[in-house]
């Protein structure tokens, strides 16, 4: 009684973690086998704890032992059968709630959500896992190629043929060596845009 009175403050909350394995069911259709699957809650504290399985959809799930103890430091299994598989139920999320209190109490200490889902064939879903899984490496792939070519640009231009800055100096330079030299007279081209042998050396060799 001692000790009853002395847990007695942190269990009135409400908030008491509660174990439970594993979080989400997953039915398949096409596999009887998976038709019956397999809660367990565990009692990691010092005293028995009371539980209650309930359900948004109760009419499509058989819960064997819907309530029961579990005593301290052990472990219930709770077994919950699909026993309304159809196609119209195919990917509808319903949800148990596990609630949790101690022996003496009627008040839940604790509760726990545990979503379950219907789905057509554990082929398909597998396959589709694979594909995603297939997207992702595919994915990866490229992203590490893509980085590749970001570390080396002057390989990636020399193998692209000549870039624009380079074709831009080239067009500069021929128009440079165009342009009447210093000196000659009878030229149309106005007097300022003349150059110098010296400035036309340069432009050629620019060009080489």
């Amino acid at each position: 009684p001692m000790q009853q009175q002395k847990r007695q403050p942190e269990l009135v909350e409400g908030n008491l973690p509660v174990f439970v394995f594993p979080t989400e069911l997953i039915f398949y259709a096409d596999d009887q086998s998976t038709h019956k699957q397999v809660l367990t809650l565990y009692n990691p504290y010092e005293f028995a704890l009371k539980f209650k399985v309930l359900c948004t959809t109760p009419n499509k799930y058989a819960v064997v032992d819907a309530t029961g103890a579990v005593k301290p430091q052990c472990c219930v299994d709770i077994v919950i059968r699909h026993r309304d598989v159809r196609a119209s139920y195919y990917g509808v999320i319903d949800k148990f709630r596990l609630q949790v209190s101690e022996q003496s109490q009627r008040k839940a200490l604790g509760k726990k959500e545990i979503i379950a889902t219907l789905l057509p064939s554990a082929k398909e879903q597998q396959q589709q896992k694979e594909e995603e899984e297939k997207r992702i490496k595919e994915h990866l792939t490229e992203s590490v190629f893509f980085e590749q070519t970001l570390c080396q640009p002057e390989n990636r231009t020399a193998s692209s043929g000549p870039s624009l800055l380079t074709v831009f100096l080239g067009i500069v330079c021929i128009a440079a060596l165009m342009l009447p030299t210093l000196g000659e007279m009878e030229s149309l081209v106005p007097l300022y845009l003349h150059l110098s042998v010296n400035q036309k050396l340069v432009a050629a060799y620019v060009l080489g």
